[in-house]
């Protein structure tokens, strides 16, 4: 049992590609619990020596959040527990995990570039913007896609990633490539989401990078529509019920 959770923690952190980075906590040349943060030695030998983004306390005594890439996890001030699973404050029905996430997604999500995104603007000013993760063969993501006019009437800016749900180097992976490639990507995204073929090109394109940080971000599915706030929303929503999740959370 125990080195099968071993394996599991290595295989949870190997595809994150995870940077250093010193702080309070990990700067500790022995790796013992201090005032500061857990003890750390056997996370860092479960991970391989990979060092965690970053760790905080919660509001749980004795309990430290480890943040692994966009993978929360917790561990017990003398690092012998490591915890996988939402802390969720009961008094205040508050997912704090959630909450966490969504703050990494935003983060995370500021840093991709809009020259990388095939934007549908609102009409007139802007109101609200969402992040869409799509696919160009999805049922779902081509019934959102033939109501964008209705999100973009209601001053929502609909900015397509791409998520190709069959993988790299797939059939959907190409068409995907070849609709950022075009002279008109925004007509090639209509067109493709339309059933028409669309002219087989390549250039240097994002896809491969939206589809690895679409799983970095959790995206299982799609399509998924990631609010400026990290919060995410899996499948099709129709323009009215976004327009209103939109107008409560800019209420907040």
């Amino acid at each position: 049992m125990a080195n099968s959770s071993v394996s599991f923690l290595k295989a949870l952190a190997f595809p994150l590609l995870l940077s250093a980075f010193t702080n309070s906590a990990l700067a500790q040349s022995d790796n013992t619990a201090t005032a500061t943060g857990p003890d750390l030695s056997k996370l860092a030998a479960a991970l391989g020596g990979r060092t965690p983004d970053s760790i905080g306390e919660t509001p749980v005594s004795g309990l430290y959040e480890v943040v692994l890439g966009s993978q929360i996890l917790y561990l017990t001030a003398d690092g012998r527990y490591a915890v996988q699973g939402d802390v969720i404050d009961l008094d205040a029905s508050n997912n704090l995990t959630e909450n966490r996430r969504n703050d990494l997604r935003a983060a995370t999500m500021q840093k991709v570039s809009a020259d990388d995104m095939i934007i549908f603007p609102a009409d007139g000013d802007a109101k609200y913007e969402v992040s869409v993760f799509t696919d160009i063969d999805c049922g779902y993501c081509r019934k959102l896609h033939s109501e964008i006019s209705a999100y973009n009437a209601k001053g929502i800016t609909v900015r397509y990633l791409a998520f190709p749900r069959a993988g790299l180097n797939s059939e959907s992976y190409n068409k995907a490539v070849s609709v950022w490639c075009a002279d008109n990507p925004q007509e090639a995204m209509t067109n493709a989401k339309q059933g028409e073929e669309v002219e087989t090109k390549t250039c240097p394109n994002p896809v491969a990078d939206e589809y690895q940080l679409g799983q970095q971000l959790g995206v299982r599915g799609t399509p998924s529509i990631v609010l400026n706030n990290g919060e995410m929303i899996p499948g099709y929503v129709p323009a009215d019920r976004l327009e209103q999740t939109l107008a409560n959370l800019a209420a907040q």
